[in-house]
């Protein structure tokens, strides 16, 4: 099975969004779902940090 196309995923969330949800409301709904897919990308390919080296990255 393949992954679905962007468009695909984008017209999803929209048809998901309640009747009286705004033009606004759609795009932060898009956004979220774009960090969240741009996130596991970072996670496939190794890209992450652990979270007991966040203190020292952030000078904590």
């Amino acid at each position: 099975m393949t992954e679905p196309s962007a468009k695909q995923l984008a017209l999803q969330a929209v048809e998901q969004l309640p009747e009286d949800a705004t033009l606004e409301d759609a795009m932060e709904r898009l956004y979220f779902l774009e960090k969240i897919e741009r996130g596991r990308g970072d996670a496939r390919t190794g890209r992450v940090i652990a979270h007991e080296d966040i203190p020292k990255r952030l000078g904590i």
